[in-house]
């Protein structure tokens, strides 16, 4: 594994606000993180020396927040103008085999593009599934497990299916629904290893609300493309970097500066596009 510090770009746009989290996060790891707005991989109404290219990172990542206001729909402003600004440069990248990531709203955006499932080709196309508003018709946020289900993703291959993180949820758009009958193309994700994560209750009954916090068809919590090197997930890793940021950590072992599970996640990915890149 080659020790260089990975170049990590969170690209950001008005309503994003979980970048400097996320960028400190990556920071901690030994990458170099930058926080971009899309104008800067525009290149437009910013000077020269702020201008930036997909290129120059190792790692992609569109953070969380509210871009445009959420306005039509979750992600939908934000991937419209990537898609008619950079379509070509991301479908590159994707193809390069580098990591691009989203988180939250970055799922919503990866998903709008068509990167999510995604097609074996990695080309941006309509939209092959939705991010719905919760069951609940509200926004959550509260403290939420997931499973690695053991696919794809080769950040965690080396992990045992099921294994459980803590990641705090915060969204009102998160309910995953798939295109046709109920079920099928559900089957199709799970049998090609792209479900990321599913939902998980942490005291071992059955994955209802709160445990599921949106009624995500099949308990999905986040998927990968084909390749598995495009992912998405609903949950935050970055709010549960330290074990202090977990609802239970006064009443579990551990180091009190010890890592949350958002620390092994990211880690992971890390450790995994410094290899790519």
């Amino acid at each position: 594994m080659s020790e260089r510090r990975l170049k990590v770009g969170l690209v950001t746009l008005e309503g994003t606000n979980c970048d400097r989290e996320l960028a400190s996060a990556f920071d901690r790891l030994g990458a170099t993180s930058e926080v971009i707005h899309l104008k800067q991989l525009e290149h437009r109404g910013v000077e020269p020396g702020r201008r930036r290219s997909l290129d120059d990172f190792g790692l992609v990542m569109i953070p969380g927040g509210f871009s445009a206001g959420d306005h039509i729909r979750a992600g939908a402003i934000f991937a419209a103008r990537m898609r008619a600004a950079i379509g070509d440069d991301l479908e590159s990248f994707v193809r390069s085999g580098r990591l691009l990531g989203g988180i939250c709203n970055g799922f919503q955006v990866l998903t709008e593009l068509g990167l999510l499932p995604g097609r074996p080709d990695g080309r941006l196309g309509p939209p092959q599934a939705a991010l719905m508003t919760n069951d609940s018709g509200r926004y959550e946020c509260r403290p939420t497990w997931v499973a690695w289900e053991g696919g794809r993703f080769a950040p965690l291959s080396g992990r045992p299916a099921g294994e459980r993180f803590m990641f705090p949820s915060g969204h009102g758009e998160g309910k995953l629904v798939l295109p046709g009958p109920r079920g099928e193309r559900l089957d199709e994700l799970t049998r090609s290893g792209q479900v990321l994560f599913r939902w998980a209750n942490p005291l071992g009954g059955p994955v209802v609300y709160p445990w599921n916090p949106n009624g995500s068809e099949g308990h999905v919590a986040g998927v990968t493309n084909p390749a598995g090197n495009v992912f998405g997930l609903m949950p935050h890793p970055e709010r549960a970097f330290d074990r202090v940021m977990a609802p239970d950590w006064t009443r579990t072992e551990g180091e009190e500066d010890g890592p949350g599970d958002g620390r092994r996640f990211l880690a992971a990915v890390v450790d995994e596009a410094r290899r790519r890149s």
